[in-house]
């Protein structure tokens, strides 16, 4: 391959999962690679520096470079300290990929503030801290007169984008955040000659959806595997390689597709001679518009389009899922 000689990436998040096969594919391909994981639970506790560092064996095993950083995505510290090891190591820093993530899935009522937290700091402050502390390394090297070509790749989901799913307030908030913030710092960075782009992979086999039906099924020795992880790497390097020219972009992987994501859009609207609406008004007005129903939107959103007798059903099961949770 070779595409990505001399360009360094962080990966966060990158000892397991998606993240792993970004820095397995990355570091083939010719890029440095810091392999970011504190090696922690799904839910954020323990710690484990052997994960990342295991990464770091296989990628070296195979005749590449890369090192492993075992801080938390969360401590803005450990953010900056991350970005501060990619250029000792290999003298500059090219590119982010924010793909650390932890999940805590409970229904509203059950979720606690702690569970809330922990979750929006890694997936969205992470986000934000590692893109900071890059952010401002790459503004004094383009005053000190680089013009390299730079890019931040960040990580949403299609829970918080197309498909909210119950049990997940606090991820699906924090990654609705993640996809927001790409734009706002595509806008921000293009001056400094940053491109800033989102891939938001769905129905992909991690330790995070196989308790999903039907996740943890592969298909036969051979066969192609739409759920396998490595589908969303090609698309990673392709965004940090240098003469990318995408920027601002929200970009869905499922299997082979890649679908653009344009965000909210407006829909049918009610206009008033008046500024100021009367409620019997709206409750009128509001009556004639085609308004989607979200429970249709995420069994949509899922692949399994129902019938209009498997709608009472598929209610049902979302809601006896809750009470699990």
């Amino acid at each position: 391959m070779g595409e990505l000689t001399g360009r360094t990436v962080l990966v966060t998040g990158a000892g397991r999962g998606i993240g792993r096969t970004e820095a397995l594919h990355l570091a083939a391909a010719g890029a440095n690679v810091v392999v970011n994981d504190p090696g922690v639970e799904i839910d954020g506790s323990g710690g484990d520096r052997g994960v990342a560092e295991a990464v770091v064996a296989e990628i070296r095993a195979r005749g590449g470079r890369a090192v492993a950083d075992t801080g938390s995505v969360a401590d803005w510290a450990d953010a900056r300290r991350m970005v501060e090891l990619a250029v000792a190591e290999f003298g500059e820093l090219h590119a982010v990929v924010n793909n650390a993530t932890i999940e805590v899935n409970k229904g509203l009522e059950r979720l606690s503030e702690a569970e809330f937290d922990n979750v929006v700091a890694v997936k969205l402050k992470g986000t934000f801290a590692v893109s900071h502390w890059a952010a401002a390394h790459w503004r004094a090297r383009f005053d000190a007169g680089d013009r390299t070509d730079r890019a931040i790749v960040n990580t949403a989901s299609g829970s918080g984008l197309l498909n909210p799913l119950p049990t997940q307030t606090n991820y699906a908030a924090a990654n609705a955040g993640v996809a927001a913030m790409t734009t706002v710092h595509a806008l921000e960075l293009r001056r400094l000659g940053v491109r800033v782009n989102c891939v938001s992979p769905s129905m992909v086999r991690t330790r995070l959806t196989t308790p999903v039906p039907g996740m943890d099924q592969a298909p036969p020795d051979g066969a192609p595997d739409p759920k396998d992880p490595a589908v969303v790497a090609p698309l990673v390097a392709y965004l940090v390689s240098d003469g990318c020219p995408l920027t601002g972009q929200v970009l869905s992987v499922r299997g082979g597709t890649i679908a653009v994501n344009h965000g909210w859009s407006r829909g049918a609207q009610l206009t008033s001679e008046s500024p100021v609406w009367t409620v019997p008004e709206l409750a009128a007005g509001l009556a004639t518009l085609a308004l989607e129903d979200p429970f249709d939107r995420l069994a949509t959103a899922l692949g399994g389009a129902l019938g209009a007798h498997g709608r009472e059903e598929f209610e049902a099961m979302v809601n006896a899922e809750l009470e699990r949770h």
